[in-house]
């Protein structure tokens, strides 16, 4: 009898993770774990989370979905739980993203599943002797989210080689600190802290550049020759390729996400105002959307920008000849670069 219970109850944990999302193909319940960050650029994940549409599209395929939803300040510790089984889905700067895909190009194999913007970056100052990068000094910080990996921080770095030359590219690194957007804001418009320089995104640089004591040193397009993929989505080959229709779906609400953007700014500014308890007046956020800059695509741009010089410096070994090799089929028919 109690080996007919304990087989009994092995059959009860079985049906259990059935029913999850890990469990098996034919689940009708399933759970995700979404993870986004600080800023108006993940509004099309804001939307979705805020309009249940991830859950519609997969209510479409017939899955009943729960989905788990957590913030992180930097890309580098969402692919900490992305590898540790901890995540589905991360998202965050082209950096992080091309950082992981190279690492588990012989395990997880990590892509991206779809862009979320192309948006330009600026990198802002409080101190007026700070025209262009060249005039920083040991006496300037400059906050970013994450020192190294981040695509503000690999920025930071293209602009330095372009600026001081072959070789250069790290010249301004040890002027850099990692901290969240939010904290950054604080830092620069405060004036009490080492913290005189920003390299955020919208709406961060926007507020900091409605202060007087504030001006732009550098843009991103500026950088890149152009508008560039700011935020992508990306996840493991096994989560991809194990539940493909959930993918689909998730690509599917993505892309309406979008068009409502699109369609309605000042709806999408009203919810993601509501979602952030953000303190940007409705009439800012709406701007910054309608912003013609600031592109609502998951179309991937100027990937290939990005990993040849992480290529050339060494931070991502692998390769790639296009940059469909570092995103799932699900967008390769875009017309990305």
């Amino acid at each position: 009898m109690n080996w007919q219970r304990l087989t009994q109850l092995a059959g009860a944990v079985g049906l259990l993770f059935s029913a999850g999302l890990a469990g098996a193909a034919h689940a009708e319940t399933a759970t995700v774990r979404i993870a986004k960050q600080f800023g108006i650029s993940y509004l099309p994940l804001t939307l979705m989370e805020d309009q249940k549409l991830f859950e519609k599209h997969a209510k479409q395929a017939g899955i009943d979905l729960k989905v788990e939803w957590t913030r992180f300040s930097a890309g580098s510790g969402m692919n900490e739980a992305l590898l540790s089984g901890n995540l589905d889905f991360a998202s965050g700067g082209v950096g992080p993203m091309l950082t992981i895909w190279g690492k588990t190009q012989n395990n997880l194999k990590v892509k991206g599943v779809a862009a979320l913007n192309a948006m330009p970056l600026y990198l802002v100052s409080s101190n007026p002797n700070v025209k262009t990068i060249k005039d920083f000094t040991e006496k300037d910080k400059i906050a970013l989210p994450g020192v190294k990996t981040s695509i503000q921080a690999v920025t930071l770095q293209m602009a330095a080689e372009k600026a001081f030359g072959a070789g250069q590219q790290y010249k301004l690194d040890s002027l850099t600190v990692s901290m969240s957007h939010p904290d950054a804001l604080a830092a620069v418009l405060g004036g009490h802290s080492e913290i005189n320089a920003h390299f955020g995104s919208a709406p961060f640089q926007d507020i900091e550049l409605a202060n007087p004591k504030v001006h732009k040193v550098l843009d991103s397009y500026e950088v890149l020759g152009g508008p560039h993929t700011f935020n992508s989505v990306w996840a493991t080959t096994k989560f991809v390729e194990g539940h493909p229709k959930l993918v689909k779906a998730f690509i599917d609400a993505l892309e309406e996400s979008m068009s409502r953007i699109k369609s309605d700014p000042a709806a999408a500014a009203a919810i993601w105002i509501k979602a952030e308890n953000s303190k940007l007046s409705a009439a800012d956020a709406e701007k910054i959307i309608r912003d013609p800059q600031n592109e609502w695509t998951t179309t991937p741009k100027k990937i290939m920008v990005y990993l040849d010089y992480m290529n050339r410096a060494g931070l991502v070994p692998a390769k790639a000849t296009s940059w469909q090799d570092v995103f799932f089929s699900g967008i390769h028919g875009a017309k990305g670069s």
